[in-house]
């Protein structure tokens, strides 16, 4: 199995052996090394609901860019009267030409970090390094905004993307693509049209495929496949182009019925819309009564609306974007040293024509423990309760002090997590775990079958123990590889998981 890419696992090697500096006693977890990103986005409702989710993330990533860029269903359009056709059929044939798109402005960013620079030293009771709002705003930059797929011009955004890229920095960034990637694509044009003709081309070349990693959900506009492609084919990209619906607008027929309690007004009433503050107040759900500026094919607001779509007030709309940042959080699960191990942010497979490019679709399902089938959306949907508790955690962290809050359990192992083992041996596998809160956990062990090459089940003795064993089946090849996942639970409100995830290697 290739690793994803070595400097991935360097990456994922501080994460796991560095803190840089001890919290006070207060606070749920050290700082630790943190992933460097850069954030794109065309604003619809879901981008918006993403971008507040994402700011009670703040202080577990290294944000350094935060962009606005369009998309095919949102552009500014250039002022002068311009008509546009999309290049995407299906646009075309809903809106046809148009001077510009459902545009919701270049202020809604800023806007929601005031929201939560008036909740952040809350916040900071919990975990250190939150940002500082001005920080923040200081990150927040127009990018190519006219038109879907306009990258013909350096804005301030590319330029941004542009000093990030060829910065001293080694460290991966991580550009999200929550809209299309022609701000990205122009950055990167950028940087071809200054460099190509000269002797520092190759290193300058090397450097960016080196540093770069796309996460982008859906092809928003054709300047992926039109530029970055072709011309920067050993940009690093990881492309959700399933996996993200079953926490988008058709979130109820892609979601178990059993899950979908979590995504329901009921769980949103209770747990983020009300009493968590200013930033959770400006969240959007179905049947609010709000409404996104100059964007009116969006009528989640309205009760008719709500009902005409079969849904209950507060459920949730969309956060279709949000598995770009969820892939970032290192809750244990070590997706960051390969996209294929899968975690919050999904599950991906390396496509058969560009071995840099990472991709999920029908090829790629996890097994539905609920629905008894393979399904190409559970990669990601079997997270969805642990992900809107912690979400729900958060929230609460906006307003209630330690003490009155839940922090998430603290998991380790106590051995290595990548182990060897030949066919027939036992393997002894041995994990423990702290709470901040004192509260009670629960262990389980588990095979994540997809993720691992051998494709049998194994027998794990003592599931639910803090040390537990297996053999390495017979039907087993030298080289396959096994994944069990320990994952702890506390009892607090609301449940808080964590994960280890032991690796092991047939000899």
């Amino acid at each position: 199995m290739n690793n994803f890419p070595n400097s991935l696992l360097l990456l994922f090697l501080i994460f796991s052996c560095i803190g840089c500096k001890e919290p006070n006693q207060t606070t749920a977890s050290k700082i630790k090394e943190k992933a460097r990103t850069i954030i794109t986005t065309d604003g619809e409702v879901d981008d918006v609901d993403s971008f507040i989710r994402m700011l009670l993330y703040a202080n577990e990533f290294e944000i350094e860019g935060l962009v606005y860029s369009s998309s095919q269903w949102h552009y500014k359009g250039d002022g002068k009267g311009t008509e546009f056709m999309s290049e995407m059929p299906l646009t075309a044939s809903i809106y046809g030409k148009r001077t510009e798109l459902r545009w919701p402005g270049t202020n809604w960013m800023e806007e929601l970090i005031g929201k939560y620079g008036e909740v952040r030293e809350n916040l900071l009771l919990h975990a250190q390094g939150f940002p500082t709002a001005d920080h923040l705003l200081g990150l927040v930059k127009v990018g190519n905004i006219d038109f879907e797929g306009e990258m013909s011009k350096d804005t301030e955004g590319s330029e941004w993307i542009k000093a990030i890229l060829l910065d001293d920095n080694p460290s991966p960034v991580y550009l999200q693509v929550w809209g299309g990637t022609n701000t990205i694509a122009r950055a990167l044009k950028s940087i071809e049209d200054e460099f190509k003709e000269s002797a520092e081309w190759e290193e300058i070349y090397q450097k960016i495929t080196e540093k770069a990693i796309i996460y982008t959900v859906l092809d928003q506009d054709a300047t992926y496949k039109k530029y970055i492609a072709p011309n920067w084919p050993e940009v690093k990209v990881i492309y959700n182009s399933d996996q993200f619906w079953c926490l988008a607008y058709p979130w109820p027929s892609r979601v178990p019925e059993e899950l979908q309690q979590y995504l329901s007004g009921d769980f949103f009433s209770e747990h983020i819309l009300f009493d968590r503050g200013a930033l959770m107040a400006e969240y959007y759900t179905w049947g609010d009564g709000r409404q996104i500026e100059n964007d009116l094919e969006h009528h989640h607001g309205d009760l008719q609306s709500m009902r005409e779509n079969n849904r209950n007030q507060y459920d949730f709309i969309s956060e279709g974007d949000s598995p770009a940042y969820f892939y970032l959080l290192d809750v244990g699960l070590r997706s960051h040293e390969n996209p294929s191990y899968g975690g919050w942010g999904g599950r991906f497979i390396q496509s058969s024509e560009n071995p840099n490019r990472w991709e999920d679709g029908e090829n790629v399902t996890d097994f539905n423990f609920y629905t008894g089938k393979q399904d190409a959306t559970f990669p990601q949907t079997r997270w969805i309760k642990e992900l809107q508790h912690d979400f729900a955690a958060r929230a609460a962290w906006c307003v209630k002090d330690f003490a009155s809050a839940n922090h998430p359990p603290q998991v380790s192992l106590k051995h290595a997590n990548d182990l060897t083992a030949g066919i027939g041996d036992l393997v002894s596998l041995s994990g423990t775990a702290t709470d901040p809160d004192n509260n009670e956990l629960t262990f389980l062990w588990w095979q994540y079958l997809e993720a691992g090459d051998f494709k049998g089940l194994v027998q794990i003795q003592d599931k639910d123990a803090t040390e537990t064993s297996f053999v390495i089946p017979q039907e087993a090849r030298i080289g396959d590889t096994i994944h069990l996942i320990l994952q702890v639970t506390d009892n607090g409100f609301p449940a808080l998981t964590r994960y280890q995830r032991v690796i092991v290697t047939v000899f």
